[in-house]
């Protein structure tokens, strides 16, 4: 297929607001639910309706609750709208009635404790997968869609990739391709991201849909650092960002000097994202949620501390991560269920890295550098959540990642770009690594610190 006729991914694509505490696992299959119910024929009258969750959603669907997702995306709800204070009364009155209100007045025979199930096997696609199915006396209408990772969903008749196929203005599958294609029109990697993004927004759509974003990501940070508490599902995680964040400001007023100040306050942004994800509260995807934290983490360090900060270095930072993000979803994956948390967390560290050298003048060649660095440095990483829970050893994983983000792109800046392993040999390398990872160390909590560790 030719290069521009591929699905191409955006910068809105890769970044979208939603809800904890998993992008595959619970923004996914609560799309894939509402996109069900909107395309139910419209004069089928439905007596009972039975969802399937199948591989990586079963084995870890209670801990990312994807059971509640699915019950709220069959209600119409959508990620983005929410409210995430509301979600236990919604799926509580849907349990008590044990029927589904539908469209067009119609309710269907619903019991979540017996309607959704969880079933072990893989279907050979993808791991994540979900399978609707609703009935009347003398019809069936039923539908498969795969949850890819970042929120993306697919149906089982579609192509895997991205939103839509339409043509941009500088179509790239490869970072090779970025590089030589910026290079001959003169423009910087975040430039040209943005004449792609032109061909669906105008330059004040874009600027207000990224301070959207960035806003949407300060709120995190900052009701993170509010919440007090244990996590949620049984693993009493105490939340550590309002006590770090409370020693930090005060010592703040102290006459002692650290040098790695800085590096705590990236560690607690992180913390207080990736707190407030496993809570379910609202989050960005950035490209997952699993991996939430670091972009916010990254960028909160941009906007703290480095002189000269503003909001064009922020819409730098986001269309240079986006572009990173396309190459690595288009030829690899960002789904931890298909290629381990490399794909969540070493994504999310090389986009990070790439948009901070972007936001601090780096050439071209030292951005593809920064993400280089960033992704390469993440080889291999499992995604073995224990109990299934996006906390342990997630929450400090994109703290870590923030940090190697920031020293990714200071190394890259520090060269001139030239490099031995290119950018695109590293995202081939996680796709074959991901591939040869045994499928109990890809997000089905049956290998690693799931089983070593096990809460009793």
């Amino acid at each position: 297929m030719p290069t521009d006729a591929l699905p191409w991914t955006g910068l809105f694509d890769l970044f979208r607001i939603g809800i904890g505490p998993s992008s595959s696992h619970t923004v996914g299959p609560m799309v894939a639910a509402a996109r069900f119910v909107s395309e139910l024929p419209p004069g089928m009258p439905v007596d009972a309706m039975v969802v399937q969750l199948f591989g990586s959603l079963a084995l870890t669907g209670k801990g990312h609750a994807t059971d509640v997702a699915v019950v709220l995306g069959l209600l119409g709800e959508r990620p983005d709208q929410v409210d995430p204070d509301q979600l236990p009364a919604l799926v509580a009155a849907v349990a008590q009635r044990k029927t589904l209100p539908l469209p067009g007045g119609r309710r269907a025979a619903f019991d979540p404790a017996a309607d959704i199930r969880f079933v072990r096997e893989m279907l050979p696609r993808h791991p994540n997968a979900l399978r609707f199915t609703a009935t009347s006396p003398d019809q069936t209408f039923e539908r498969t869609y795969y949850s890819v990772g970042g929120g993306f969903i697919v149906a089982e008749d579609e192509q895997d990739g991205a939103s839509d196929a339409h043509d941009v203005p500088f179509p790239f599958a490869t970072s090779r391709e970025l590089l030589d294609m910026a290079d001959a029109v003169g423009l910087s990697i975040a430039e040209l991201q943005r004449e792609n993004e032109r061909s669906r927004r105008s330059d004040a759509e874009i600027s207000r849909g990224v301070a959207r974003i960035w806003a949407a990501m300060q709120a995190c940070v900052d009701r993170g650092l509010r919440q007090e508490g244990q996590l949620p599902g049984g693993l009493r995680v105490r939340r550590r960002a309002p006590g770090l964040h409370a020693r930090l400001v005060q010592r703040q007023g102290g006459n002692a000097r650290d040098v790695l100040h800085g590096m705590d306050w990236i560690n607690l942004f992180a913390l207080a994202v990736n707190e407030e994800n496993a809570a379910g509260g609202r989050v960005v995807t950035a490209p997952t949620n699993g991996a939430a934290g670091i972009v916010p983490a990254v960028l909160h360090y941009y906007d703290r501390f480095v002189e000269g900060a503003d909001q064009a270095g922020i819409e730098t930072f986001f269309l240079a991560a986006a572009a990173v993000g396309s190459l690595i979803k288009r030829n690899a994956s960002i789904s931890g269920a298909e290629v381990g948390c490399q794909g969540e967390v070493g994504s999310a560290c090389a986009m990070a890295a790439a948009g901070l050298a972007a936001a601090l003048g780096g050439t071209n060649a030292q951005v593809e550098n920064a993400a280089e660095i960033g992704l390469e440095h993440n080889l291999g990483l499992t995604c073995d959540p224990i109990g299934g829970l996006v906390q342990i050893p997630c929450i400090e994983r994109n703290a870590l990642a923030s940090v190697k983000a920031i020293n990714a792109a200071r190394l890259a800046l520090h060269g001139d770009g030239s490099h031995f392993v290119s950018l695109d040999q590293v995202i081939r390398t996680m796709r074959d690594t991901g591939r040869d990872m045994l499928s109990k160390y890809k997000e089905t909590s049956e290998g690693g610190l799931a089983v070593n560790a096990i809460e009793c």
